[in-house]
């Protein structure tokens, strides 16, 4: 059975829903053009009509389109479709093309409640920051910086994407927009844009600390029962230090992470460099390695147990490098390979194959 996919722009084959946020939903496409599986974003049919979105939804590719980093989401095309509804009359609904990412977002990992192990928290935000320093050179804000704008791809990178709401420097005064609602997610809030003042870069790292904050101890630093509640608690609450929930979190780590949230700007990181190498230079527990057991972290309210019974497949490679494999050692004068009569003399390295299966001289 034939299956006829909607085609955009005579290119683009729109597949099976894959994903939906709060003003678009992705699908799974191929571009029969370049012959490549790609993502596009679609404005949801309900809110296609408005203006205001479909203003957020232009600016998210032209954010994007201008990146081009490893560590951020690429836009290959952007367009608007006309569509013929069953009442006759006809609608523009805007797409963006853009990479397929095979993996998982971190709120996905974060699912569960869970802290996840202190390297690979780091080891996140590290990718985090390296995204937000080349967008802060090139003068965007993302300004919504949370778990579930952030990817893992199945090789272990990370990927910042959902530039919806970023703006460029020069016109970031506009963090409310015109029905002036506060921009951006609750929990990941800084307390100028909680209040409706001018967004700049150290923004973006005041969400990156709640981020952190977030991977370390498994939930946000403020919480409450209304997104207003928890934005008061951003302009007027200090944050509880991440060693306070999670004992085994070093002192220089907390630092850092209250460091990134300060209510003033002036107080916390002035560049995404400056954090990330501070972030690289804190000292966390090794590894312990136990045999046919996983490490554990102790927690402070429990005792201490595995993590999970399973990790995604990029985490785990994060975890778990796989063991390099054994070479043989070089041949010495006691070594089979250097024995007169076994194969060929020291001298010779490697030895051939059957050099391994010969027999120890017996007189």
């Amino acid at each position: 059975m034939t299956v006829h996919h909607q085609v955009l722009a005579g290119r683009y084959e729109v597949r099976e829903l894959i994903g939906r946020g709060g003003m678009a939903e992705v699908h799974l496409g191929y571009d029969t053009r370049l012959n490549r599986v790609v993502a596009i974003k679609l404005l949801r049919s309900d809110i296609a009509g408005d203006a205001t979105f479909q203003e957020r939804f232009r600016r998210e590719a032209q954010s994007a389109a201008a990146l081009n980093h490893p560590s951020i989401v690429a836009v290959y095309d952007s367009g608007e479709e006309v569509f013929t509804q069953a009442d006759g009359s006809i609608k523009q609904v805007p797409y963006i093309v853009m990479e397929y990412v095979e993996g998982h977002t971190v709120r996905e990992l974060l699912g569960d409640g869970e802290a996840v192990p202190i390297s690979e928290a780091v080891e996140i935000v590290t990718g985090v920051l390296d995204a937000l320093e080349y967008s802060h050179r090139a003068g965007i804000v993302h300004r919504d910086i949370k778990p579930g704008n952030i990817m893992l791809t199945s090789t272990g990178m990370v990927k910042v994407m959902d530039f919806g709401i970023a703006r460029a420097m020069e016109d970031s005064a506009a963090t409310v927009t015109q029905q002036h609602a506060v921009v951006g997610t609750a929990q990941y809030l800084s307390p100028e844009q909680a209040r409706g003042e001018i967004v700049d870069t150290r923004s973006d790292l005041y969400s990156t600390g709640c981020l952190l904050y977030e991977l370390l101890t498994g939930r946000p630093p403020f919480t409450g029962d209304s997104a207003v509640a928890i934005a008061y608690q951003h302009v007027r609450e200090i944050p509880k230090p991440p060693s306070a929930i999670a004992a085994d979190i070093p002192e220089s780590l907390d630092r850092v992470v209250l460091k990134a949230l300060a209510k003033s700007r002036d107080d916390r990181y002035q560049d995404a460099a400056h954090m990330r190498t501070e972030l690289a230079a804190c000292p966390w527990p090794p590894r312990r390695w136990t045999a046919g057991r996983r490490p554990t972290r102790p927690r402070s309210s429990r005792t201490a147990r595995p993590l999970r019974p399973r990790r995604p497949p990029a985490l785990r490679r994060l975890r778990y490098p796989p063991r390099t494999p054994l070479r043989p050692r070089r041949p010495t004068s006691r070594s089979p390979a250097a024995t007169p009569g076994c194969g060929r003399s020291s001298l010779s390295w490697p030895p051939p194959p059957w050099s391994w299966a010969c027999s120890w001289p017996t007189g």
